[in-house]
Order: structure tokens, then sequence, then C-alpha cells
């Protein structure tokens, strides 16, 4: 007959990608709550309710744990975007997909994006490399849309991709964490048209200036 604890073990035994998941949940967790600097293995270990070595079995250490997590979320965001990109071929609507992409992101998931757009971690090369690439693949896409349809110059299509989805980001995060009266989707919205008022003033490629 098995100990107690040998029961135990095997009837909460996970699949890999399913005990890789649950790590993940809860280091996002104790980094969210904690900040990376202060959060300790320990913590995340038994957040996740497994021992030490086990979280040690899939992620060697605090920092690959942290870009595992840096890398899902940035994946969800830029899905997200082309996503958004790609629900309409009316522009007007496609930038307030897009919007709403990014508000979505900041009030979903647990504040994953505290982790993408906030982290304590900026001077890590692999944490300033990882954010970068995710904003300059938000803003590609959406660059290729607008040069496309505005017939701009990739480098002045990509400059007024970043201000689109720099200022979703900011205005994302700044009304989470406001907490005011505004509804998400009217915030989202209003963005939207202030967007709209100024990238709607560049006419289609083939239209009149």
């Amino acid at each position: 007959m098995a100990a107690p604890g040998e029961t135990r073990s095997r009837s909460t035994r996970l699949p890999r990608s399913a005990r890789r998941a649950q790590l993940l949940a809860a280091a996002q967790e104790v980094f969210v709550a904690q900040g990376y600097h202060a959060a300790a293995m320990d913590d995340i270990a038994e957040r996740a309710g497994v021992s030490k070595p086990v979280l040690y079995q899939h992620f060697p250490g605090k920092l690959d744990l942290y870009l595992a997590l840096l890398d899902q979320h940035a994946e969800a965001l830029i899905a997200a975007v082309r996503a958004a990109l790609a629900s309409t071929t009316d522009n007007k609507q496609r930038v307030a997909a897009t919007i709403e992409a990014y508000f979505r992101f900041v009030d979903e998931d647990g504040g994953a994006f505290r982790l993408v757009f906030e982290s304590d971690l900026t001077n890590q090369p692999e944490v300033r490399e990882r954010v970068e690439a995710l904003t300059a693949a938000c803003a590609t896409s959406v660059s290729e849309v607008i040069g496309e349809d505005a017939g701009l110059p990739p480098d002045q299509a990509f400059l007024l991709a970043v201000g689109l989805t720099g200022m979703a980001q900011v205005c994302a995060r700044y009304w989470l964490a406001d907490e005011g009266t505004i509804p998400r989707d009217a915030a989202a919205r209003l963005l939207a048209s202030l967007s709209w008022r100024g990238i709607g003033g560049f006419p289609r490629t083939g239209e009149p200036h």
C-alpha cells in the first residue's frame, strides 16, 4: 500500500504542458503582487502547490519564468492587435478594434500587462529586447494598413503607427489605474474617436488630397 504522500503525489501528477501552465499562472500572481526582485522561487512554488525541485525541473531560474510569461503575454497582445486589424475593412472600425484590444489587455488576465509595460526589469537586456520587439510588432501590423491605405512611405506609416499604439497603451493603463467612472468600452470609444479624427484625415490611396 502506498504511503499517503505517495498517493497524493500520484493523484496530483499533471502532464508537462499542464504543469508548466500551472507554474506560469502561479508565477504571474507572485510577480504582479510583489514585483520581480521581491519575488522568490519559494513563493512561486508555494503558490503553485509544488516543491521547489518540481519548479526547477520546468524553469531553471526566476528569470526564465519571467521571460516565459513575458513571451506568452507579448504574443497574446500581438495576436489581439492583428485580429483587430483583420476583423474589418472599415478603417474607422479598425482603429476602434485595435484600441479596444489594448484596453482588454490591461483589464484582463490578472495584471499581465504590468509584466510587459511596468516591469521592474527594464534594465535587463532580455526583457528590454522583448518589450521593444512587442512594440515594433504591433506598430508594424498597424503601419502596414496605414501604408497600404494612405500610400505613405514605410517610415512615415510606422511613425504614425507607433503614435497610435503608444497612445492606446498609455491611455489604457491610465484608465485602469485611475479607477474612475468611465466604463472600459466607453473609454476605448472615446480614445478611438480622438485617434480616428487624426488618422482619418489621411486620404485613402486614390482619393484626392
